[in-house]
């Protein structure tokens, strides 16, 4: 398990005190190492594999912070991990995932057609297929966010959880639903990336062609892991527009001093502006699940942001 920095642990918000009656947490997993929530899982799934399998390496897909979480724990676990990211992929999160040891191959600009080549290669070169959501291992890592927000915020009643493919909720829900199950958990999707909404409705994974600005929210299609586990744990989950998300983007950067990417403000969105069902006096905790933000796109999220009348 990722071992958690003082400055990733839950932290109160006190600009929010006209939000959630002065009750609103954040969990900054922003903070964590690769800026992002991501190497909790893949540590527990490479810690997992047979010493064969950890010798001829694993291979993953991701456009960005599932990459770097994987190439992080094969440099830590002395795994080799390949990725294949799409090529329109944030050059700075390819960057990192090259810093951290790991090969990266760029194919396609849509998801499913970088997995068509991924598979290919895993089969080619004989590597283990490490996904970036959809393994029991990889959410069971996730899972320990809930643990954690529990231990900071023993009386929280809400938590509010960004879905991408539903890892990092399904993870964080099922715990909560084992030690807390009187927590509600929410789920938030952008509008242009909503494939565990439609998943549900379905009632198995549906592909999409993600347009959101929350790039890291980008899953090509839920998981059925994640779909049972949303289905099992999860109260609701809420689809807000991406003006939505960049306000709360610009809320974090100028009243809470914390810098995120559009995917890790999505949770903090939809609360502040009112979408998540609240009841008086709860207490509610947000998690921020990313901070690998495109710099030099910041001005035009800023810019971007649906108004927000917070005193």
């Amino acid at each position: 398990m990722l071992s958690s920095a003082t400055a990733a642990r839950t932290i109160a918000a006190t600009t929010g005190r006209q939000i959630a009656d002065g009750r609103l947490y954040l969990k900054a997993e922003h903070l964590q190492r690769t800026g992002s929530f991501k190497p909790r899982g893949p540590l527990i799934r490479l810690a997992s594999l047979s010493e064969a399998e950890r010798e001829r390496g694993v291979i993953t897909i991701s456009a960005g912070n599932a990459a770097q979480g994987y190439a992080y724990a094969g440099r830590a676990l002395g795994v080799p991990v390949t990725v294949v990211m799409p090529e329109n992929a944030v050059r700075a999160k390819v960057e990192a995932v090259l810093g951290y040891g790991a090969a990266v191959l760029q194919r396609g600009s849509h998801p499913l057609e970088a997995l068509d080549y991924m598979h290919q290669v895993a089969i080619e070169r004989d590597l283990t297929f490490a996904h970036p959501y959809d393994d029991p291992d990889v959410i069971a890592g996730f899972g320990s966010i809930g643990l954690e927000i529990v231990d900071d915020v023993p009386d929280v009643d809400v938590v509010v959880v960004p879905i991408g493919g539903g890892g990092l909720i399904s993870g964080i829900a099922a715990a909560l639903g084992q030690i807390r199950p009187e927590v509600r958990v929410y789920g938030v999707e952008p509008a242009g990336a909503d494939a565990m909404s439609r998943a549900l409705d379905a009632g198995e994974p549906v592909p999409i062609t993600p347009t959101s600005v929350a790039d890291g929210l980008g899953a090509p299609q839920a998981g059925e892991w994640t779909i049972d586990l949303v289905r099992r744990y999860v109260e609701d989950v809420i689809v807000i527009d991406d003006a939505t998300i960049l306000g709360g983007l610009r809320f974090a950067l100028e009243r809470v001093k914390q810098v995120l990417e559009p995917a890790g403000a999505a949770a903090l969105a939809a609360t502040i502006y009112g979408r998540i069902p609240l009841r008086e006096g709860d207490r509610v905790c947000c998690v921020l699940s990313g901070g690998n933000v495109a710099t030099e796109r910041l001005g035009e999220y800023l810019a971007a942001a649906a108004p927000l009348d917070i005193p």
